[in-house]
């Protein structure tokens, strides 16, 4: 558990926690001086350097390395991308759908995860949209069809968690594979997919990874890579990056093989730094972190008698409390400096390390008078 001194000192190096209420974590992690700091590399490089994509490349090639320890996998397991559709789109266009055709995943699932697998249907893929969440619905469903189980990890719609070891058991049992997005989640605690036996997760940085939009990671595990060949490819995709070859299809043997063209530089260099900062805090203090300011949130929330979407026993990060006009009183917290979002009929509430009590006595103070 982090000291109140040392959350003090992390809270000064993030700027607008200066002037706002910052609880709008599930769209955009807020800007460190990190994160700056990383900026300004990239920029020096650029300016400085003999062979600028040199310097480059060893910092994309540093970024896969680092990321792949961060959810304990090897780095020959992680594509590196511009977003998380471009990771779901490389696997979606790499799966045959001939005797295994369903594709079956819950309501909850972020847009993007449902659109892509629905372009999939003059492909052969059956997709099946399952009522809530529960792991009977997933039992019901997954059968010797079944082709693959796209699963959130925490839901963007009601910060629903996923009984990810169940539903991934139950869909290896069936001989289905399992994809899971992360991206609600990958920051505010430890992450292993090993552990969790996932054959591919997908994640962004631009969330409580606290780093820029335009950069994605997609682990698969590696005893799928090579009988994967995605019909989205680019040069950098190739065994031989610089062999040039325009009449050669030749795919890398790792997962570098789902990446598309010319990687994010400036992105990695920023990213590359709030990931170090989350390691240096511990994972497992950033997990400890949010659960304590969530359950204070969701404590406040049931004595102002506010409806919350999310389930009580929730450990954060994501709170979405119920509301018959979401924009309104989006716009209500605004003007007193509470910087949320809104999603469907309710407003999201998303805590990070960084946050305190202040924060969650001032949302729920402007809650009250709302």
């Amino acid at each position: 558990m982090l000291a109140d001194e040392q959350v003090s000192s992390l809270r000064s190096r993030f700027p607008i926690l200066q002037e706002k209420t910052y609880l709008y974590n599930c769209s955009q992690g807020a800007l460190s001086d990190a994160a700056e700091n990383g900026m300004r590399e990239y920029m020096d490089s650029w300016r400085t350097s003999n062979a600028p994509w040199n310097d480059w490349v060893g910092a994309y090639e540093a970024m896969r390395a680092e990321f792949a320890r961060f959810i304990n996998a090897d780095p020959s397991e992680i594509a590196i991308l511009t977003s998380a559709s471009a990771g779901i789109n490389a696997i979606a266009s790499a799966i045959q759908f001939k005797e295994r055709s369903k594709v079956v995943m819950g309501e909850y699932e972020f847009p993007t995860m449902g659109q892509i697998w629905l372009a999939q249907q003059p492909r052969g893929a059956q997709i099946e949209f399952l009522k809530g969440a529960a792991i009977e619905a997933y039992e019901k469903a997954i059968d010797r069809r079944t082709a693959i189980v796209p699963l959130t990890q925490v839901s963007f719609i009601n910060g629903f968690r996923s009984d990810v070891a169940a539903i991934t058991q139950l869909a290896h049992d069936r001989g289905a594979l399992v994809f899971l997005d992360g991206y609600q989640d990958c920051g505010t605690r430890p992450i292993d997919v090993k552990a969790m036996d996932v054959d591919f997760y997908v994640t962004g940085t631009l969330k409580y990874l606290l780093g820029p939009p335009g950069l994605a990671f997609l682990y698969v595990k590696r005893s799928l890579v090579e009988s994967l060949t995605p019909t989205v490819t680019s040069w950098m995709a190739q065994r031989d990056v610089f062999a040039f070859d325009t009449q050669t299809l030749d795919p890398a043997s790792e997962a570098r093989r789902f990446e598309g063209g010319s990687p994010p530089i400036p992105n990695i260099y920023t990213a590359r730094a709030t990931l170090d900062l989350l390691q240096s805090i511990g994972m497992e203090n950033v997990a400890t972190r949010i659960a304590h300011l969530t359950k204070a949130f969701l404590q406040g929330t049931r004595t102002l008698g506010i409806a919350s979407k999310t389930p009580e026993d929730t450990v954060g990060p994501l709170v979405v409390l119920k509301s018959t006009d979401p924009t309104a009183l989006v716009e209500k917290l605004t003007q007193h400096g509470v910087i949320v979002s809104a999603r469907r009929d309710g407003v999201r509430f998303s805590f990070h390390v960084y946050n305190n009590l202040s924060d969650v006595n001032t949302a729920l103070s402007v809650l009250a008078r709302a």
